[in-house]
This record gives C-alpha cells, structure tokens and sequence, in this order.
C-alpha cells in the first residue's frame, strides 16, 4: 500500500475524524530504540512542527520531531505509542516537516490491542503481537505522507518503524473511537455523548475564523481564549452554528456550554436543537427535522453555563447543532445524555 502524498484540495477524508494519538486526548509515547537527535514525545504534540533557524543543542540541530541518529548497520528505527483512544484507524500522517535531508525513505505501521502496556520486550519484536496494518511505504520529506487502513479493528498501541532512520515531526493517527455503548446503556448512566473521548465529532461549522471547531469537545476545560471555537465579527444579518456527531443516539438531560476566557467576545445567546438520522453526511442533514433541546437563553461572559431545567425533551437525537447569536467563542460544549435503550 503505497502513501497517498496528497496536496493541498486533496487532503483525504479521514483526516475530518479523530486523532487517537494526539497527546491532548492521553495519547503517550512509551517506547523508542533510538532519540538520539530529537525526543519521542514530540512525535504526538497537538500543534503543528516548527522549525527555529540557529537553534542547536549538545547532540546537534533541535528539530521539532522525532529524530535518530545515522544508522552505521542493518536494521530500522521504531516509536511506540499509546492511543489516548481506542479506536478503528482509517487512516495516518506521517509529518515530516522540516525534515529535508534527514527524513526516513519508508515507513510503517503495526498495531496492538491489548489492556495492558507492552514490555520492552513485545515494544522490540519483530513480528508478533503485532498486526502490520501499514505496509513499507515510501516517504517524502518536509509534508504530509497520508496513508490509507483497510484494517476494520480496534487498537490501543501502534508501533511507527521508520527505514533505515531518519526524522519525523508529526504523527496524526485518524479514526472511530470505540466505545462498549452497550455496558454503558446497561448502566443507565448519563455520559458526555458528545465528548471526542466518546466518539463525539463536529462535522461542520459556518465559520471558525479565531478557533476550531474541534476544540469545543476536547477534554478538561480550555487553556486559553484560543483553546475553543471562535467565529469571526458578523457584519450582516443571520448567526453561526456547529454540529455535532455524537457518539452515539441519546436522549439528552444535561448540557454544558462553557465561555471560559472570552469575555469580550462571548456569543449573546445560544440554543441547542437535535435531530435523529441514520447518515453522518452533513449534506444529507441540510433536509432533517431538528428540534429544540434548549430554547434560545443568555450567555454570561467567561462562564461555565449548566441546563437540566430549561431543556426540552426531544427524544432520542444522533446530533446536536449549537447555534450562536450572533457570533463569537464556545470554549466547551457538553451534551450528557442517556444512551438509546438504556
């Protein structure tokens, strides 16, 4: 399976779903054979590689990645990671950013389901447990190297193996988290269905000038004004809106929306609406019915707003849209609900 070296307009679908790697939802990086270079842990960073001219360290150039040292013998270079959710991987990138003349020719990638942390030992093997779900791929150097899975499975761990070594900024692990809805319908217990760590997914926003529409369903509370979904001044008429995938039907008893740090650009109102369909397509949502969960309410700047009371009972909904008047930040949207049949 050769990579997919796709170019700006033609960034494959997957990347629209989540990062099961990214070290802002628990991903961690526990092994590697070599660093020597440039640290493991900056293999999983949220924020896009930089590179800083001049700057050297003891070992050599500091490079915002993951970096081994020229391999004098046979063999390749490997990093281990932690999925900070288990999930069905449909697809990869392996960022080489800045790395012009010291990123690996190949790649590949193995995947493990397991409960427990894998020791050195498995970390180091060269075949089993592991599953090859991306074969020796060829790599180009400083961008994007996009990589389909046809695996259908779950995995917690992947191991990237890098020939012979070389550099890598970033690597974006894309998929469907996966979540037992069964155990927790039977618990009967309200969850956060729209959280990322749930399988929650914004599928579209009219605008996300300041902020991206993603951050409203990641874990904890923002870190700053940058940390949420931020649209742009309205100059006209209407107001904006995001909708939400969540992880799986429920009928909703609680919702959360939180303006922490915006305090002078905090929407005026919100109301949230739901709908129940069987497709994801945001294009196929334009004809749903939604109904209103919570009406149209004021916003307090900088706030932490919570509704039992005020919600209206709709049913069983599959997504939810948040609606902004006029414009403006949400740093966390919270949308607790009962599963479906629980």
């Amino acid at each position: 399976m050769a990579a997919d070296h796709s170019t700006a307009g033609l960034t494959p679908s997957f990347t629209a779903l989540a990062d099961l790697v990214s070290a802002r939802v628990g991903g961690r990086v526990i092994a590697a054979n070599d660093e020597f270079f440039a640290p493991k842990a900056n293999l999983i960073k949220p924020e896009p590689a930089i590179f800083v001219p001049g700057r050297f360290t003891a070992r050599g150039k500091w490079m915002d990645g993951w970096e081994t040292r020229r391999r004098r013998t046979p063999g390749y270079d490997w990093c281990v990671v932690a999925l900070g959710m288990r999930g069905v991987i449909r697809g990869l990138d392996v960022d080489t950013s800045h790395f012009t003349g010291n990123y690996p020719s190949h790649c590949s990638l193995d995947a493990l389901d397991s409960s427990r942390a894998p020791s050195p030992s498995i970390c180091a093997a060269d075949d089993g447990p592991w599953v090859t779900i991306v074969p020796r791929s060829p790599l180009r150097g400083n961008g994007d190297n996009f990589l389909f899975v046809a695996d259908q499975r779950p995995w917690t761990h992947v191991r990237l193996n890098i020939f012979p070594d070389g550099g890598v900024a970033r690597l974006r692990v894309y998929g469907e988290v996966a979540v037992d809805w069964s155990r927790v319908a039977r618990s009967r217990r309200a969850v956060d269905v729209a959280s990322i760590t749930n399988g929650g997914l914004v599928i579209g926003a009219s605008d996300m000038h300041f902020g991206a529409k993603d951050n409203m369903i990641m874990p904890g509370r923002a870190a700053n004004m940058g940390d949420g979904w931020e649209t742009r001044r309205r100059r006209g008429p209407g107001y904006d809106w995001a909708i939400v995938r969540l992880g799986t039907t429920a009928s909703i008893s609680k919702v959360e929306i939180d303006t922490n740090h915006f305090k002078g650009n905090y929407p005026e109102t919100a109301s949230l609406e739901g709908c129940a369909v069987p497709t994801s397509s945001l294009q196929d949502l334009g004809s749903a019915t939604w109904a209103v969960i919570l009406p149209r309410t004021a916003l307090e700047p900088h706030h932490r707003h919570f509704f039992t009371r005020e919600l209206v009972p709709a049913g069983p909904v599959s997504h939810v849209r948040l609606n902004i008047f006029p414009d403006g930040g949400i740093s966390r949207l919270r949308v607790h609900g009962h599963v479906a049949g629980g």
